[in-house]
């Protein structure tokens, strides 16, 4: 019997763990993460892509968090967002329960207009829908060197890296 509940317990945790958010990691191949991509020497596109229990504001942190550690990396002082879009994607799931054993009761109905109709009881089966997001955020920056300039669209790098520092989650090893 301890075997069992210890199983069901250590069954628990792996699905907990499987059921987070997307944290602060390098993107595998099709997987969720930050991801560059060089454009020019001072230029890249950067982007998070989250998983549907990532909040959009965790992406949109961890991207501009991204931004200031590449600007640090390549020995630059600042950057500048030059584009910047944050993409949902929308989807709906659904579960319809059937339980189908010796017991179950199926009849059919009559309607007038289209005859006798289905196998199902139409006040008893339940469908529960669910809206899924998932996000996707990406910006195309600009590096730069010296005094950031007087700009909303220019960043400190080291200020971004101290002021989102403790926002950003890495991932559990």
């Amino acid at each position: 019997m301890k075997r069992l509940i210890a199983g069901f317990a250590a069954s628990a945790a792996i699905l907990a763990a499987c059921a987070e958010s997307t944290p602060y990691q390098r993107a595998t191949a099709g997987g969720f993460g930050y991801s560059e991509q060089q454009i020019e020497q001072n230029r890249f596109m950067v982007g998070f892509s989250g998983n549907s229990l990532t909040e959009r504001q965790s992406v949109e942190t961890f991207l501009l968090y991204r931004a200031a550690e590449l600007t640090r990396e390549q020995g630059y002082d600042y950057f500048r967002l030059i584009r910047r879009d944050t993409e949902a994607e929308r989807r709906f799931t659904g579960s319809s329960p059937r339980y189908y054993d010796r017991f179950d009761v199926f009849y059919r109905y009559y309607h007038p207009r289209h005859g006798w109709y289905g196998w199902r009881d139409p006040f008893w089966d339940d469908v529960n829908l669910r809206e899924v997001t998932r996000y996707e955020a990406m910006a195309e920056i600009q590096l730069g060197r010296g005094e950031t300039p007087d700009s909303p669209d220019a960043f400190d790098a080291v200020d971004v890296i101290r002021n989102l520092g403790p926002l950003v989650r890495p991932p559990v090893q």
